[in-house]
């Protein structure tokens, strides 16, 4: 019959008092050992400003910070990196002197941004920019406008201009157009505002004068979706891919192969009453699924909507008013335009999107929007209040500044 372990200080009580003799000491040794690592790894949190080396994640569990995003490159950060949370354009004026003057100016301006730019999304003097947790997540975009590329004679695509009017256009001259534009984005307005500083006294020094700024921001998305916009549906569902991008964004093989067009629209939305109506209405005035995105003859955000599907009475199925509709690439021949759009809420009556959309041909955008003027469901619930189009430099590779093809 099986029996518990004799207990020694039961047995033999003599045993028993050196055994616990014993392991009184080694309980007293073990709580010494354990107050003097206290003290060690608190000496040295103070000693390193309360940060112990190489534990900053392991104590709070943070994630490693991301890493930063280069400058330098054929195409600028601002279009080949995924998109920011946050964004900030800004607009400027090159006074007019001599063609030469303004040229030796430009040229000027142009390399203080490329040093400005590049030492802001890297290692930055600026102890504003040296955040604990590393260099700030930035992308930048420089563009000209058609006014001083026709003044100076600059080396952009043929045709480059200004964009038409548009029925239904109440455009503020002061929130729009430029000589010069630069959109900045990062991860927090903190960087934006201390970037937008730096390049604004870089533009100053060089002569060039502020004419507009507006700010915006995405909500919350997860990477690889797509974010949404202030009525609630996803925006940039149907961007290209990299190949269609060479074909419809990016300009021919040759100088202007790295650059592009972009056509900005400051849209202004009545989100309340496009939110008053039905779910129903707003997803047929949409031509797709709030929920989803997807579009209303398909069944997954990314489904090409079918534009000849109709229900058993004839009607279609996708409205001939619908967004979707009046967007298709397939009335412009296949082409599509890459959207990088951003929300703004400048007042509670005065909030909507930021329209930033990069084409080749601006004459694809204007197609579009004349279209969508003329009988887009959206229209009661959309004004136009600001426009700029600018050509999108290519990029700055190491060793060189932005423009450089511009003078050869």
């Amino acid at each position: 019959m099986p029996t518990e372990p004799e207990n020694p200080s039961l047995s033999n009580p003599s045993a028993g008092a050196a055994a616990s003799g014993v392991g009184r000491r080694r309980a007293l040794l073990a709580a010494g050992a354990v107050l003097a690592a206290g003290v060690g790894a608190a000496v040295g949190e103070l000693t390193d400003g309360g940060r112990a080396p190489g534990r900053a994640g392991a104590a709070t569990g943070a994630p490693p910070p991301e890493a930063p995003i280069p400058f330098h490159g054929v195409r600028q950060a601002g279009l080949t990196s995924p998109q920011l949370p946050a964004t900030r354009l800004l607009a400027f004026d090159l006074p007019v002197t001599s063609a030469a003057a303004d040229r030796e100016a430009l040229r000027a301006l142009l390399a203080a941004w490329t040093r400005t730019l590049a030492s802001a999304a890297g290692a930055s003097p600026d102890p504003r920019l040296r955040a604990d947790g590393g260099p700030p997540r930035l992308t930048s975009l420089v563009g000209l406008g058609p006014a001083l590329a026709a003044r100076l004679a600059l080396a952009v695509p043929a045709g480059f201009a200004e964009l038409p009017a548009f029925p239904g256009d109440r455009l503020d001259a002061a929130r729009g157009g430029g000589d010069l534009l630069l959109q900045l984005c990062a991860d927090d307005p903190w960087t934006l505002a201390v970037v937008a500083e730096l390049a604004t006294t870089a533009a100053r020094s060089a002569g060039a004068t502020p004419r507009w700024a507006q700010s915006g921001f995405l909500p919350r998305t997860a990477p690889g979706t797509t974010p949404r916009n202030l009525f609630g549906f996803k925006d940039g569902t149907a961007n290209p891919d990299e190949d269609a991008s060479r074909q419809w964004v990016w300009g021919p093989p040759g100088r202007h192969e790295n650059a592009t067009v972009l056509v900005y629209r400051r849209i202004r939305m009545d989100t309340a009453a496009f939110a008053a109506l039905p779910g129903e209405q707003q997803d047929l005035a949409m031509g797709r699924r709030a929920g989803d995105g997807a579009p209303l003859t398909g069944t997954a955000e990314r489904d090409e909507p079918d534009l000849y599907a109709k229900h058993p009475d004839g009607a279609y199925v996708i409205p001939v008013t619908a967004h979707v509709r009046l967007t298709g690439p397939r009335l412009d021949g296949g082409a599509r335009m890459l959207r990088r759009g951003y929300s703004y809420d400048d007042a509670p009556g005065d909030r909507g999107l930021l329209f930033c959309a990069f084409v080749r041909d601006p004459g694809q955008f204007t197609r579009v929007q004349n279209r969508l003027a003329e009988r887009d469901a959206l229209n009661p619930f959309v004004e136009h209040t600001a426009s700029a189009v600018a050509y999108v430099l290519p990029g700055a590779p190491e060793g060189t500044a932005l423009g450089d093809q511009l003078w050869a």
